[in-house]
């Protein structure tokens, strides 16, 4: 008995050393890629629902216009069931792993490249942002056919339920059955630059944002006592505002990249002609045609899901940092200084 337990504590003991040494030679840009990844995956799963509603108002399908949130999950429901609360959150999912994987390893990697090469010129709170910026547009220029897949299918309600509101459902056919339909069709539409359809306003709103986002979470937090840094609660408000601030300034690209995305179906569906060619473009459309309240159609949706959703993600992008082992990084200026 006493050499049986002595064997199971040595292959425990092995199993633990084996561990130990698997993360000691795993690079770090890996463990960042893994732990932005799994933050992202956490993140984005928790708030689909919210996500899909966001999308219908955001691009007006017909039978929601003139609804409200809780109007619009109700019917949502009552149409597509509770799967249809997810519905596109497979795309969203294959997107946002690899995009959030790049997004925080990118940022880090930024970050070191500019203070070791930089460090006289950009200081404070400049590293974060820049550092920031750039890594979202890293991320977003390597997944954004995937962000246009998961809008077009998010954008599809079907009429499977019985309508009992009264209110008229939208009856067309789903155009795409999956992703790797919406890159087969969409591709043959206009070739690869089909897939990257409303990128400009993308990368115009993600660069402040991102900036912003990273900036914003990193000096909350290096103003708070160092032994109150590692609370759960602290980097889920750290969190939280930074996805507030930035997401407020930068919603309306966001609508009129979301309204680039799924023009194509309206124009089949309405057989009307595409109406935004561009960023500025689309901002003076949308306010002339559709009002300036729909430059923020959705907006205190996307305070429900955002506060959740950035929160989440910088608080497990943490954890997993430290199950993972990733030593600290040393601080910028900002966090010193108290800019």
């Amino acid at each position: 008995m006493d050499s049986s337990q002595g064997s199971t504590m040595t292959s425990a003991a092995a199993a633990a050393k084996v561990d130990v040494c698997m993360l000691d030679v795993m690079p770090v840009y890996v463990k960042e890629l893994i732990a932005g990844g799994a933050a992202g995956a956490f993140s984005k799963t928790a708030v689909a629902p919210l996500e899909r509603v966001k999308i219908i108002l955001q691009t007006r399908t017909d039978g929601f216009k003139s609804l409200g949130i809780l109007q619009s999950l109700r019917k949502l429901k009552q149409h597509e069931g509770f799967l249809g609360f997810y519905k596109g959150n497979g795309a969203s999912v294959l997107r946002i792993v690899p995009y959030a994987a790049l997004h925080f390893m990118t940022y880090e990697q930024y970050r070191c490249w500019i203070l070791n090469n930089y460090s006289s010129v950009v200081s404070g709170p400049f590293v974060d942002l820049l550092a920031g910026s750039a890594a979202g547009g890293t991320a977003v220029l390597c997944t954004y056919p995937l962000d246009l897949a998961r809008t077009k299918l998010a954008y599809q309600v079907n009429n499977q339920g019985k309508v009992g509101d009264g209110l008229r459902m939208f009856s067309t056919q789903p155009a795409y059955s999956g992703v790797r339909d919406v890159f087969k069709k969409v591709y043959m539409e206009a070739g690869i630059r089909s897939l990257y359809r409303g990128v400009g306003p993308t990368l115009i709103g993600i660069l402040p944002y991102a900036g912003l986002k990273f900036y914003i979470y990193e000096d909350l937090k290096s103003r708070v006592p160092e032994e109150y840094q590692k609370s759960v609660v602290l980097r889920l408000s750290c969190g939280a505002l930074a996805g507030l601030f930035g997401q407020t300034l930068t919603y309306p690209l966001d609508v009129v990249r979301r309204q680039m995305q799924v023009q194509n179906q309206q124009q089949i569906n309405h057989l009307s002609t595409p109406q935004i060619t561009g960023t500025m473009q689309g901002l003076s459309f949308i306010l002339r045609t559709q009002g300036w309240r729909q430059l923020f159609a959705g907006l205190s949706l996307n305070y429900a899901k955002v506060v959740p959703s950035v929160a989440i993600g910088f608080t497990a992008y943490d954890m997993m940092k430290t199950l993972l082992r990733v030593p600290p990084r040393e601080k910028s200026s900002s966090a010193t200084s108290g800019a």
